[in-house]
């Protein structure tokens, strides 16, 4: 049995059974947060556990590293999507100790393009096409200043609402305990 079979078996029971009933929500956040954090398998039940939030609360937006990379990327787009169409008033970056963005190694990225079929050839294309690809693929050293970073790019977007608190913080992925990076209260009554 494949894993999408598995899946679609265990949907079927639990349609059948209408176990969404207890899931039930609109698409506006209770809480009217958006929360941007890592795509890390550790953080899928435990970060939102730590915050006290059930279904319903929050948009929470995934990516590797919880990182804002792109002014005009996906994630932000999301984030102003969720502020100006979904009733969020907060953002929330959440970065998390121990992130395999932290530990990105590009040369051994593209060993493994290359060893599950990317032709090689296709890193000469790119780069001469204007693509660093390596600066795409980078993490960072040190989650607090990625945080610090992903949340300026946030709060100094020229689209963001300058009145929408942008809060920082940092979980540990085993006990979910958060740290303030930045408070994006005290940082609006800095402006």
């Amino acid at each position: 049995m494949t894993i999408l079979s598995e899946i679609i078996e265990f949907n079927k029971t639990f349609v059948e059974e209408k176990e969404y009933e207890k899931y039930a929500t609109t698409k506006f956040p209770d809480k009217r947060i958006v929360i941007l954090t890592c795509m890390d398998t550790r953080l899928t039940e435990l970060l939102p556990k730590a915050m006290n939030l059930r279904n319903g609360d929050a948009k929470i937006i995934k990516s590797a590293g919880a990182i804002v990379a792109h002014p005009f990327g996906g994630i932000m787009r999301s984030i102003l999507i969720a502020v100006y169409e979904l009733r969020a008033d907060e953002v929330y970056i959440i970065g998390h100790h121990d992130c395999g963005m932290s530990s990105i190694d590009t040369e051994k990225t593209f060993g493994n393009m290359i060893e599950r079929g990317v032709d090689e050839s296709i890193f000469s294309t790119l780069k001469y096409s204007g693509v660093d690809l390596e600066d795409w693929l980078r993490g960072f050293n040190d989650v607090t200043e990625s945080v610090k970073s992903s949340v300026n790019q946030v709060r100094n977007h020229p689209l963001m609402d300058k009145k929408v608190p942008v809060h920082g913080l940092v979980v540990h992925p085993a006990t979910g305990q958060l740290e303030t990076i930045v408070n994006g209260y005290e940082a609006n009554e800095d402006n």
